[in-house]
């Protein structure tokens, strides 16, 4: 699950009250269909921070609960609101998540393409943007042993340079953040 830690992190959910938060705002069919359909209670949360330099998975959290009607489709003063929602209830899902362990160091997404054995891992596919996006059990391993098993840096031979970023077809210049458009709880689609 993705979110931008500028407006949720990691760190935001270990400070809610139970460690708990309400996954909403999701304005997307696909990933409310992952949240809707294959989400299970307990299930495990790689916890990812997005559109932010750099990106990675910054620990995990759980599944606590099964799904229910998005209470922000129903909130009028939410930029969530569902116009279509109403005593019928409405098509968008949340699950609530916990949280569970933040890493020690943020698993930078150039170094997830460097692990063996994750290369097919959604997240890595280029275009691939959505805010929840299914990992598989063999993947969720490799990647929790490696954190495990390099909690203070990653390998020398797989040092991690921080991307620098660039100018867009936008015209987005190196020292203005590049506009972000969002769907969902502030930065989930």
């Amino acid at each position: 699950m993705k979110s931008e830690p500028q407006d949720f992190s990691i760190d935001d959910l270990r400070k809610r009250p139970g460690q708990i938060e309400p996954w909403s705002g999701v304005r997307n069919y696909q990933a409310r269909n992952y949240m809707r359909d294959d989400m299970k209670l307990g299930d495990p949360v790689l916890f990812y921070h997005s559109s932010v330099v750099p990106p990675g998975v910054a620990g995990l959290a759980e599944i606590a609960s099964d799904p229910f009607p998005d209470p922000t489709a129903f909130d009028k003063k939410s930029k969530y609101l569902d116009a279509k929602a109403g005593t019928h209830g409405t098509v968008w899902m949340c699950v609530n998540v916990k949280y569970v362990e933040t890493f020690p160091r943020l698993l930078q997404l150039e170094e997830l393409h460097r692990i063996p054995g994750l290369d097919s891992m959604l997240v890595l596919k280029r275009g691939t943007r959505l805010s929840i996006q299914p990992v598989t059990a063999k993947e969720f391993k490799l990647l929790m042993d490696w954190i495990r098993k390099h909690p203070d840096a990653p390998p020398p031979a797989l040092k991690v340079t921080i991307p620098r970023p660039a100018a867009s077809a936008r015209g987005v210049s190196k020292g203005k953040p590049a506009p972000v458009i969002r769907a969902g709880k502030p930065g989930r689609a």
